[in-house]
């Protein structure tokens, strides 16, 4: 008995469609990719319930006609692609032909276009791949495609969309990553009958700016580099706007914006030094390089790609930018491969005159009068504290300003200052919501902060937690307006620990954590000692004290180990 069969037409669409789309953003990058292949120079994008109900995009491009209407619902239709070489030679958007049938397989699709020269445009509605009507009809230049009940015959995959503030944000993203790569064209987006955004054609620099915020302006540095492998150009953010989140990361190769974790690495590097390790820097760049040394064929979303020269595009990059930073006086300019002590001015008519060294002749080492060194002398890293400062039970150290040793009768136990401060402060502050127990202190002169429309919706998602913890603050366009604040935080930090919640929000989304905890894990995580700071005795017994009386004291919020416990036997084992 025969138990292989091929799948009815419409079962593998449907397959087909959960590869390439997974949620309203899918749809909204597919369709803004055509349109630009179109040639559009203006594109609307209309949104109702977070594309779960509407997303309906209009284009001014080159339009369709009847048969191609028909034919770009079916599966491996594509106008980009003729032979598989074509494949390593690609510089439009679209090109796997998979996107409009995919759509059309779990929606209900209306198609309105027209060619320039034609008097006539052409409708074509489609339910769940099944064509219902096609006609002509009488419509403007261009392309209007709206997808109605996106995933209405796959109620498992419409079950598992988050909620509309989420799927927004994704949209949002989507539509923003598209408008970056492409300045030249007006753009506009709007979500239940609401804009959201007006974008105008201008410049690269204008585009970020009307994106992101008219304080970003201030911030950018230009990087340009011309070479035989590859063209960089955009703009890097000055070190001191560094964030605590990924948000403003844009890279595009090709007018495609790409991930690419290796590149990023590469800019990373070029920062160092200049922001803190867990900050990280803003970055606008475009590289151009030849497709056929790229294969953007690897993943269904195509935001991945293969270089074939990787390791050199990394170095030219970090150069790139490491060149920037220096040029417009942000990083140090010494160059520390060369000694000073060798830098001789070749100008000067004062004679060179030999050092001299002083020796001490009566000097012995092996006289046992000798001076003896002391265990500070030896390791200035380590801070020792008197005897007569210590408590009968305990002696304490700090090893490099990071960690706190304590001595207690046979153990010895290590203490990572900075992770032990996130544990008291995690327990403190998920008590205080237990208890219900924050409060506010009204600001005299409210902080005003610039932030994305997707930071915004962020904060939006998680606004009763935030003034359930003392916050009262006004959200709009683009801007955060804050009144009061918590007790337990302090005025000049607070726009640092407003980003610190925005990225544990998005980096707790891969974890599933309430809102509360996450609001608990920035709180600590922002208002913690620096990971390198001094501390003095009674500082360190705190720790030491507040660590131990914690619930879980032997790992930090984040799940990493905060203390070290060494015994005699131990030690003992080492030496064996």
């Amino acid at each position: 008995m025969n138990i292989i069969q091929l799948l009815p037409e419409n079962v593998a669409n449907q397959i087909a469609a959960g590869e390439v789309i997974q949620r309203p953003s899918s749809v909204v990058k597919e369709l803004l990719e055509n349109s630009l292949d179109s040639g559009a120079t203006e594109i609307k994008l209309y949104i109702q319930d977070s594309g779960k109900t509407l997303i309906n995009i209009v284009d001014n491009g080159c339009g369709m006609s009847s048969q191609d209407v028909i034919l770009c619902i079916q599966r491996h239709a594509t106008s980009k692609i003729k032979i598989a070489a074509d494949l390593f030679n690609i510089l439009t958007m679209g090109f796997r032909g998979e996107a409009m049938s995919s759509i059309a397989a779990i929606s209900n699709i209306e198609i309105e276009t027209k060619q320039l020269d034609n008097n006539i445009g052409f409708r074509l509605n489609v339910e769940g791949g099944i064509i219902k009507e096609q006609k002509e009809c009488s419509t403007l230049n261009g392309t209007s495609i709206k997808i109605k009940n996106l995933f209405f015959n796959v109620p498992a995959r419409r079950k598992f969309l988050k909620s509309d503030n989420i799927e927004m944000r994704h949209i949002y993203e989507e539509f923003s990553r598209v408008a970056l790569a492409n300045p030249n064209i007006k753009m506009h987006l709007s979500h239940n009958k609401q804009e959201i955004l007006f974008l105008n054609a201008s410049n690269f620099r204008q585009r970020i700016v009307n994106l992101i915020g008219i304080k970003k302006n201030e911030q950018l540095v230009p990087i340009l580099e011309e070479t035989s492998l590859v063209n960089i150009s955009g703009f890097i953010a000055k070190p001191n706007s560094a964030k605590k989140t990924r948000g403003e990361q844009y890279l595009f190769v090709n007018g495609r914006f790409i991930k690419s974790f290796y590149l990023q690495n590469a800019i990373f590097k070029a920062f160092e030094g200049l922001i803190a390790t867990d900050y990280f820097p803003s970055f606008f760049i475009n590289l151009i390089i030849d497709p056929k040394k790229l294969d953007i064929n690897i993943h269904p979303n195509k935001t991945e790609i293969k270089f074939q020269d990787e390791k050199a595009i990394y170095s030219i990059l970090r150069s790139t930018v490491k060149r920037s930073l220096g040029q417009y006086n942000i990083s140090p300019s010494i160059d520390f491969l060369q000694e000073n002590s060798f830098n001789i001015n070749s100008n000067s008519n004062t004679p060179i005159i030999e050092p001299k060294i002083n020796i001490d002749s009566s000097y012995n080492p092996f006289n046992s009068d000798a001076k003896k060194i002391t265990s500070k002398e030896i390791n200035t890293n380590i801070k020792f504290l008197d005897d007569n400062l210590l408590d009968i039970d305990y002696k304490f150290l700090q090893i490099k300003n990071k960690f706190i040793l304590r001595f207690c009768n046979d153990e010895i136990i290590l203490i990572h200052q900075k992770r032990a401060h996130q544990r008291i402060l995690f327990e403190h502050f998920k008590s205080k919501e237990k208890n219900k127990n924050y409060s506010s202190q009204i600001l005299v002169f409210p902080i005003e902060i610039v932030m994305s429309n997707n930071d915004i919706e962020i904060i939006q998602l998680i606004s009763k937690e935030l003034k359930d913890i003392g916050f009262e603050y006004i959200a709009s366009h683009k801007k955060l307006i804050i009144k009061a604040i918590p007790t337990d935080s302090q005025e000049k930090n607070i726009e640092n620990l407003i980003e610190t919640i925005i990225e544990q929000y998005k980096i707790s989304n891969k974890v599933k954590l309430d809102n509360k905890h996450k609001i608990a894990l920035a709180l600590a995580s922002s208002m913690s000692i620096l990971e390198t700071q001094t501390l003095n005795l009674e500082e360190m017994k705190k720790i030491n004290l507040e660590l131990f009386k914690c619930e879980s004291p032997s790992i930090s919020p984040s799940g990493k180990l905060t203390v070290i416990n060494l015994n005699m036997i131990n030690i003992e084992e080492k030496f064996n």
